[in-house]
């Protein structure tokens, strides 16, 4: 299987990686299935696994941890947060509160002491960049989150996310995790993806 480098990184993934978000309830309902096709793929030579807490509610991710019970380092895992949860308010979103209250459940969920790609899932307007950064540099001193990236970022809020890592002295975004699928064959707008529902979520 063919490698590239995360970034900037110096850790090595493979070309492929295996996107988590059916498994579980918004797909493959069965975890033995679903966990046979983890181990095909890790057998095949992929070492990169994406999924994220909101996937059928948290499931996809009980799912993947049982899958990569034992075989831990093999993977670079990555996950998500900042879709809701609940109906609770304060169970979404890029706050402090929320990643730090969300990052426990996700490394319970996931049967591991670390991630290592932890992502935000969508830009939040709402809540201060450098807020989202420190509780996200805090996670990687903690040994919790190996490295941050994010998803559906426009370019204005990579830019912003950077000058302020840099400025306050944060950890900085090592990824952009695009919309992109085989129906749609180009990186597009966020607002686009919001339309038409497709992509690399």
């Amino acid at each position: 299987m063919e490698q590239r480098q995360l970034g900037r990184t110096g850790v090595s993934v493979s070309k492929l990686c295996l996107g988590a978000m059916m498994f579980g309830d918004w797909g493959t309902k069965d975890h033995d299935e679903s966990i046979r096709i983890i181990h095909r793929a890790l057998d095949a030579g992929i070492n990169f696994v994406d999924t994220a807490d909101v996937y059928s509610h948290g499931e996809s991710e009980e799912i993947v941890g049982k899958a990569l019970a034992g075989r831990r380092d093999e993977v670079i895992l990555a996950t998500k947060v900042h879709s809701p949860m609940d109906d609770d308010p304060n169970h979404r979103g890029n706050s402090r509160r929320w990643i730090m209250r969300e990052v426990e459940d996700s490394l319970r969920r996931l049967g591991t002491d670390w991630i290592d790609l932890y992502q935000i899932h969508r830009p939040d307007p709402g809540t201060d960049i450098g807020e989202t950064l420190g509780a996200l540099t805090d996670l990687v001193h903690a040994g919790k989150v190996r490295y941050i990236g994010h998803s559906t970022f426009p370019a204005s809020a990579i830019v912003e996310a950077q000058w302020t890592a840099r400025d306050r002295g944060r950890e900085q975004f090592r990824s952009e995790q695009p919309p992109y699928s085989v129906l749609t064959r180009g990186v597009r707008p966020r607002s686009c993806l919001r339309a038409s529902g497709t992509g690399w979520a």
